[in-house]
């Protein structure tokens, strides 16, 4: 089930309606629980025994843990939850990579070794969800959280619909104590969550899918070379879909979640107004780029063991990172990328501690970020290293002779579009959408609602999945 589907229009009716009933909370929660594994199960109802399995065994592993006193007891009940964990996600999402690339290094040795069809199905939302039940039991192990108190308070922060596939990737800390006591959204909390998954669904409806991603798939999957004008559009309209595309699933989980009295964190924050790449990945899937930061670039050392160390922990982490996307060295290159330019920039910030730019120069500084930004999506929208350097080679003007790929009416589109959300985002950078409302006069607000509702409805017809269901 889509956020941007008919049957999930009438599904989150029906969900709201039960939670404004009369009912005792405890009632309340296990029909949100329910409800959740019926959102889950409209993709693959077997895959439902796994989540289920993730969830029993982090909340019995936590249980341990807590009453555990011996450290290699508790280190025991730890790893029991990284192994059930990461290894399901191994199983499901790297089990094929990790065959191919054995296959490829037993013949690399001349050993002609040819494994059985791969046709597991990846199950949606894994790597959200193994995100979300690992931090459990790894913050109570590092004593930095309580176990929850009941397990019905436990398996709704696991499964609850508007984060379960595609995140923000909650922490238990942030969800659990909501479901203590009796939640229900006041008046205003209904009008600006639904505000807010109305610009979710446009973000992603209207831009993502009816302007952006046509330009972008002529791009990277025509199998024509690009020239320069073609190879920078076509990454453009991908960086452009693929803010829509996320930042719009977010915003429409934010605003759900908040229609039903539950408050969720922010998982973007105006990143393409970004002025380096730690400021970008303070505003890029901030949850992801947190829970990057707290298990592992800070275990791995962080900045306290020297710059070796740190420049290690920062390529480590992203590395992983990237791989955490998708099962291809593709998305290893996007990641190890990303690494190089926050090792660069922590350099270039030692060398040039004392340097105060101005507004040209952070606005230059900026620019040069979002296009250096631009560089690394070519490796995460290709699906080789051939089509990716063919797109790079274009940017960079080694394509002569291409032919045009893209009509001007893509061009002129893309353009405009872009255009409109780079400014938006340095508009926006230093405010939040809530202080915007505040300050706008509820009859304009009503006018540009049932617009973007209008062009929602007009546009509306494949309901394709978002983009991040992959990973």
């Amino acid at each position: 089930m889509v956020f941007n589907s008919l049957t999930f229009i009438l599904f989150f009716a029906l969900v709201l309606a039960l939670h404004a009933l009369p009912f005792r909370w405890t009632t309340k929660k296990i029909n949100l629980l329910l409800a959740s594994y019926v959102f889950y199960a409209a993709w693959n109802p077997p895959f439902i025994l796994l989540l289920w399995i993730s969830t029993v065994v982090d909340w019995y592993a936590a249980q341990a843990l807590a009453r555990a006193q011996g450290k290699h007891a508790r280190r025991a009940w730890m790893l029991l939850s990284v192994v059930v964990n990461l290894g399901m996600l191994a199983y499901f999402k790297y089990g094929e990579f990790l065959l191919q690339n054995f296959q490829a290094l037993a013949a690399s040795v001349g050993v002609a070794y040819q494994p059985p069809a791969w046709d597991m199905v990846l199950p949606v939302g894994i790597s959200f969800y193994t995100f979300a039940t690992l931090s459990y039991t790894l913050d109570i192990y590092l004593r930095r959280a309580q176990p929850a108190k009941n397990f019905l308070d436990y398996a709704l922060f696991v499964t609850f619909f508007p984060h379960l596939v595609a995140g923000p990737i909650m922490r238990p800390t942030e969800l659990v104590p909501q479901f203590a006591s009796p939640r229900r959204a006041s008046a205003d909390q209904l009008r600006f969550g639904l505000a807010l998954m109305t610009l979710g669904l446009f973000q992603k409806v209207v831009l993502a899918d009816g302007f952006l991603a046509d330009p972008s798939d002529r791009v990277f999957e025509s199998g024509t070379v690009p020239g320069a004008l073609d190879a920078w559009m076509g990454t453009l309209a991908f960086s452009g879909q693929i803010f829509c595309d996320f930042a719009g699933y977010s915003t429409t989980a934010i605003g759900a979640a908040l229609c039903l009295g539950f408050a969720m964190p922010d998982n973007f924050r105006f990143p393409y107004a970004a002025i380096g790449f730690s400021d970008f990945w303070r505003r890029w899937h901030i949850t992801l780029s947190s829970w990057l930061r707290d298990y592992l670039y800070i275990p791995l050392g962080g900045n306290r063991h020297g710059p070796v160390r740190t420049y290690f922990a920062l390529m480590g982490t992203m590395l992983l990172g990237g791989l955490w996307h998708g099962a291809s060295w593709t998305f290893v290159a996007w990641g190890g990328l990303h690494g190089l330019y926050l090792s660069g920039e922590r350099l270039l910030r030692a060398r040039f501690d004392g340097w105060r730019p101005g507004p040209f120069a952070l606005l230059s500084l900026g620019v040069l970020t979002y296009a250096l930004v631009n560089i690394t999506w070519v490796f995460f929208r290709a699906r080789t290293f051939t089509d990716a350097w063919s797109v790079l080679r274009g940017m960079f003007g080694f394509n002569p002779g291409a032919a045009p790929i893209l009509p001007l009416v893509h061009l002129l589109a893309v353009a405009l579009i872009v255009a409109g959300i780079f400014i938006t985002h340095w508009r926006m950078r230093d405010t939040t959408v809530e202080s915007l409302l505040a300050k706008t006069p509820p009859r304009v607000i009503a006018v540009l609602w049932g617009l973007l509702a209008f062009a929602i409805v007009i546009e509306q017809g494949k309901g394709s999945a978002f983009i991040y269901f992959q990973f």
